[in-house]
């Protein structure tokens, strides 16, 4: 009998040296093999527009547009694409995030390699996976018995609060989404009024109460190579 053929992967990292970690981990099991890699969301979904992989493996935080809109823009492309997030971020926020926006799995990058391979088989068979941690953080935001103001909030508004928290001005956001700065604005409104604050004080006063200060100094570490130049 003939061997099945591998499954195709497109692997989504803004880093070379990481993609090149998880590629060669990737291709010494022969039933996968790495069809294209991106180093931008937007890249990212041009890519899988043309060679329509089996999963997606993407970064949260990427030049332009995050990780985020890229789930989104490929499941609008096609509603059965399986989409795996394999990012730094440990908070539970950033993770319900991304399952809200439709990836079926969430491994962090401090992961063991056995964990990603096997968060990969599952996906691969349409089953939710996520590694331990974000497993066990994501127990324990539920404990709480109370549904998180950070639920409320769409993908994308998620992604502005970040940037706004980091702190990136309404032109820098604006700039990186390739959006209007009316249109930031508008977002900034909305993030504010569904979160019942009135200012960027109190948002960032919020993200550390909820846990978020790991994840707001990697957004600030992300964005500050992003900002555009003078």
């Amino acid at each position: 009998m003939s061997k099945p053929a591998p499954m195709r992967l497109l692997l989504a990292d803004d880093h070379a040296i990481v993609r090149a970690g998880y590629r060669h981990l990737l291709e010494r099991h022969d039933q996968y093999v790495v069809v294209a890699e991106a180093e931008t969301a937007d890249e990212a979904y041009t890519l899988f527009r043309e060679f329509r992989p089996d999963l997606v493996i993407t970064d949260l935080a990427m030049p332009g547009s995050s990780g985020l809109e890229a789930i989104q823009r490929i499941l609008r492309a096609e509603a059965t694409a399986r989409v795996l997030v394999f990012s730094m971020h440990v908070s539970p926020d950033f993770a319900m995030a991304a399952l809200r926006a439709g990836a079926l799995g969430y491994v962090t990058k401090s992961s063991p390699p056995d964990v990603l391979l096997r968060a990969i088989a599952d996906v691969l068979k349409g089953q939710r996976a996520l590694s331990p941690d974000i497993a066990q953080a994501l127990a324990l935001a539920r404990l709480a018995e109370r549904r998180r103001p950070l639920e409320e909030l769409t993908p994308r508004e998620f992604d502005i609060l970040c940037m706004l928290i980091s702190p990136a001005s309404v032109q820098e956001i604006a700039h990186r989404l390739h959006l209007s700065a009316k249109t930031v604005q508008n977002f900034h409104y909305q993030i504010k009024s569904k979160l019942g604050v009135s200012s960027d004080i109190e948002l960032t006063r919020l993200a550390i109460s909820w846990g978020l200060d790991q994840s707001l100094k990697l957004c600030r570490d992300e964005f500050a190579v992003l900002k555009p130049t003078q």
